[in-house]
């Protein structure tokens, strides 16, 4: 269950990161020209990849970091963020389930969204995909956390059928935020990123300590957490080191498909402090 008191919590965090990003050159958003018609409207931390001639050096001689220009086109994108809703989201072993921390994340986006007066959307997805679109006001991401609250994470993703659906629905250039345990074939995940390789795209795998850490052993039984099929067997250190390795491979299988198409990966756990994670995401 995400409190009320969490919206309160997100007006601090956008307070403090807009004040860590301006406050050492008030002023200069939105008063350069870029020339070719397009105005530069803000600032972003520089990460590997970007144009290095993007680099505003009167920003960098007075804060001794590297900043990117962005320019109005590039502020401006609607922002899609899907959710994934499945069963095997609804577990966790620390103080909140990887739904909920899923979810406060994604209220994150959509309060900063509504801040900036951008365009947001929220679907989750799991055997279907439910469509949640925002209208611009406080009232709204009040609405989105009801909404959320009241969710019951259920059934097996149909991850690859239903993202291809909803890609369809993207007319423009837009920035596409996909929450997830990915704790499926990775296969569907990769042909699926590869949709997106035109667009800003920024995958985030959360996952729960306990399969991280995969702490069992001996006679266990095993559940599907979105089938509830149960295996009954015998978990020995080999088998935790080999699903350990096979859980790594897939991981990074992810990360490597996400950055081929020029995304942004990000793994956390849910005992994360979740504003750290946050403000990884939004910075990077």
């Amino acid at each position: 269950m995400i409190d009320t008191a969490f919206l309160s919590q997100l007006k601090r965090f956008h307070i403090i990161v807009n004040k860590k990003v301006t406050s050492s050159f008030t002023g200069s958003r939105r008063s350069h020209s870029a020339g070719q018609g397009i105005v530069i409207s803000d600032f972003r931390p520089y990460t590997p990849g970007d144009d290095f001639r993007a680099i505003d050096w009167k920003v960098y001689a007075r804060t001794d970091e590297f900043f990117i220009k962005r320019y109005e086109e590039e502020k401006n994108l609607t922002t899609h963020v899907l959710l994934d809703a499945s069963k095997s989201m609804d577990y966790g072993t620390a103080k909140r389930t990887k739904f909920e921390y899923a979810s406060m994340l994604a209220l994150g986006f959509a309060y900063l969204s509504m801040r900036d007066n951008e365009r947001y959307t929220l679907s989750l997805i799991s055997d279907k995909t439910d469509y949640l679109r925002a209208k611009r006001s406080s009232n709204q991401i009040l609405g989105f956390l009801n909404h959320l609250n009241k969710i019951k994470c259920k059934g097996v993703i149909r991850f690859e059928e239903e993202v291809k659906k909803y890609r369809k629905s993207i007319k423009s250039k837009s920035l596409v935020v996909i929450i997830s345990d990915f704790l499926f074939d990775v296969e569907q995940i990769k042909s699926t990123l590869h949709l997106f390789k035109h667009h800003e795209v920024k995958v985030i795998q959360i996952l729960d300590q306990s399969e991280t850490n995969f702490k069992v052993y001996g006679s266990v039984i095993l559940e599907d957490a979105e089938t509830g099929k149960e295996l009954e067997t015998y978990v020995t250190e080999q088998k935790r080191q080999e699903f350990r390795e096979r859980l790594y491979k897939h991981i990074t299988e992810i990360e490597h498909e996400t950055k081929s198409i020029g995304g942004k990966f990000f793994l956390f756990s849910t005992e994360e402090p979740l504003f750290d994670a946050f403000y990884r995401i939004v910075n990077t």
